[in-house]
């Protein structure tokens, strides 16, 4: 249900973004190009192949953030919201599909949960607008500035990268400390984890009933929400460091920037890279050193049950883990002193070697189809499957293959770690009795 709910979701959103009425021309939009923007929407991706606050309507433009934040949800997610104000019971199935949906563990409390996550979504992406529109309503106007920081927030929450405020994305922002630092917050804070924000707000709130000191409190965090801060924060310093040595000097990029501002868009950068896709400065310019730290923390992508996209941090981590633990000779891997089955590092492992795989494929159709470097290719369909949204300036000059081999990138992207994990815990329950001979191979 989770990939026919996405692809359905893709399809409605492309004819709707067909019609005359979404597009500022009032002319007809090509099936390609709907499908790709729908696709990117629903992906909470951010590739385009035409601009979006130049070409759609305020009705595509409605119609896009729509979608951007159903896709952010999960369409799942928002197939029980709808089931809720309709006051329909949910049966067995129903829980079980969406806990499935968001990776959750276990049916209990998954109805408070969603909601919790609703309520969560609405209070986070209006705070993000209202801080926007700080700086958006002297600039824009009161209505457009509303219209822009209400986008903004909404797409920097679930991750997607789109924006409205003309082709160049934020780079007209690169020295604004308020917007950029509003967008990296919503950006971490969605693909943080659902799961991460909830156990820490409930650990503070019972930590300061019992004045308990701040290292206490951090001490009480379950082991999932210490291993995500832990590696957000890690991968944020390493891009950030990477991005301002590397680039610092580059004229393309950051060369010409004062320190702070070289200070600030290298964290821009390194949280951006994480599935969000806006940027203050054009991708194309980057030098090849810097490109293989993107393709890396693209790959990686946010974090479990939150709306960021790549095969996640703890599913990257557990798979890296799987291998050092077999070095080191362990039976038995452990973080934070806690155990961890062999069966969720082999799970990580697989869902890592399959989004491999499938980058691989889909780069070399790419490259083969299309008259670009394997580094742009690559650069293009890395962003495109970890739903980040940058781009070294290649996507509006795809051909109609390239454009569909993309929108292939993004949807599998976007369904493809949680139906891997579906997929695999299913054949873990159902193992075959029968044991065959064993064999000998010679492995090295």
């Amino acid at each position: 249900m989770i990939p026919i709910s996405f692809f359905a979701a893709i399809i409605i959103g492309a004819v709707i973004l067909m019609f005359p009425i979404a597009s500022k021309d009032g002319n007809w939009t090509p099936f390609v190009d709907a499908l790709f923007t729908a696709a990117t929407s629903i992906c909470v991706t951010g590739l385009t192949v035409v601009d979006t606050g130049n070409y759609w309507s305020i009705f595509g433009q409605s119609i896009i953030l729509i979608l951007i934040q159903v896709g952010g949800l999960g369409v799942i997610t928002v197939f029980s919201i709808v089931m809720i104000m309709a006051q329909k019971k949910f049966t067995l199935s129903d829980r079980i599909m969406l806990k499935d949906s968001l990776n959750l563990e276990t049916t209990t409390g998954v109805i408070k949960f969603m909601i919790r996550i609703i309520k969560t979504t609405i209070v986070v992406e209006l705070l993000g607008a209202i801080l926007y529109s700080i700086d958006f309503i002297p600039r824009y106007g009161v209505l457009k500035g509303i219209r822009f920081s209400v986008f903004n927030s909404v797409s920097a929450f679930c991750n997607a990268g789109m924006d409205i405020l003309g082709e160049s994305s934020l780079e007209a922002y690169k020295g604004n400390g308020l917007v950029l630092g509003v967008t990296m917050a919503l950006i971490v804070i969605g693909g943080g984890g659902f799961v991460v924000w909830f156990d820490i707000a409930r650990k503070l709130k019972a930590g300061i009933a019992k004045r308990l000191s701040l290292k206490q409190i951090v001490l009480r965090f379950s082991e999932h929400t210490k291993l995500v801060i832990s590696l957000t924060a890690f991968l944020i310093i390493f891009g950030a460091v990477a991005v301002f040595f590397f680039e610092r000097n580059n004229p393309d990029t950051l060369g010409a920037m004062t320190l702070g501002e070289k200070i600030l868009n290298s964290f821009f950068e390194s949280i951006t890279y994480r599935t969000a896709g806006f940027c203050t400065f054009s991708q194309a310019g980057l030098t090849n050193i810097s490109c293989f730290f993107a393709y890396l923390l693209m790959f990686i992508g946010g974090s479990p049950v939150g709306t960021a996209g790549g095969v996640k941090t703890i599913t990257f981590y557990l798979a890296v883990k799987n291998v050092t633990s077999y070095l080191h000779g362990e039976d038995n891997a452990r973080v934070f002193k806690k155990s961890v089955s062999a069966e969720r590092m082999r799970k990580a492992s697989v869902i890592v070697s399959v989004e491999m795989a499938t980058i691989i494929s889909l780069t070399l159709i790419l490259i083969g189809t299309n008259p670009i470097s394997l580094q742009d290719g690559l650069f293009e369909i890395v962003s495109a499957s970890a739903t980040v949204g940058l781009t070294r300036d290649i996507t509006t000059g795809l051909n109609d293959i390239g454009k569909v081999v993309v929108t292939i990138a993004m949807y599998l992207g976007r369904i493809a770690p949680i139906s891997m994990a579906i997929f695999l815990a299913g054949i873990s329950q159902k193992k075959k009795m029968i044991k065959n001979p064993e064999g000998h191979f010679i492995i090295g």
